[in-house]
């Protein structure tokens, strides 16, 4: 499944120990790094690894500051940090016009239907719910924080449920799509 291995990066970030946040933003750099890589060998166009890109980055700079200083206030405010750049990562590639779903989703579709209006409005849609529900995880994982339970198990909930309902939502709202989509007469 392409999602999982978009979001794997994200995924290891969030359940290795946040005593450990230092191994955790080096392991989520060097499994974003290493999944780039992989699928730019396997042929996938810089527009399919819009987050793996964006996931690089992040992780990155994440692991600077918590190696600079395993203190740092931004551990507190990781997970937060986190769905919040995510939400900007996904709600700038809609604004760009080049939505973070479009590339994986021509990954399994005819290139016939690439350009297609209701193709990338399905996509639009997608990376939308996406957004949404990055944006909404961020500001819950921020209350969270701020409460003093930024690294919880409710914390640990509310983060893979970010990542379960808007993926749960894409093969859904695919699936609807593709059964109401007209089809080509047989010959």
């Amino acid at each position: 499944m392409s999602y999982l291995r978009t979001f794997l990066p994200w995924i290891i970030f969030a359940v290795i120990p946040s005593a450990q946040w230092q191994w955790a933003a080096l392991a989520g750099l060097l499994v974003a790094a290493a999944v780039t890589v992989q699928q730019r060998l396997a042929g996938a166009g810089w527009d399919a690894l819009i987050i793996e890109t964006g996931s690089a980055l992040y992780f990155a700079v994440l692991a600077a500051i918590a190696f600079a200083d395993p203190h740092s206030g931004v551990r507190d405010y990781s997970a937060t940090l986190s769905s919040a750049v995510l939400a900007v990562i996904a709600g700038g590639s809609l604004l760009i016009g080049k939505p973070f779903t479009l590339g994986i989703a021509k990954r399994t579709t005819p290139r016939e239907f690439w350009t297609l209006k209701p193709f990338i409005r399905v996509n639009v849609v997608i990376t939308s719910v996406w957004t949404a529900a990055f944006a909404v995880t961020a500001v819950v994982l921020a209350v969270l924080a701020h409460g003093g339970h930024g690294h919880s198990t409710t914390s640990l909930i509310v983060q893979i449920a970010g990542f379960v309902v808007p993926m749960v939502f894409t093969v859904r709202y695919v699936a609807i799509v593709q059964a109401r989509a007209p089809r080509a007469p047989q010959t």
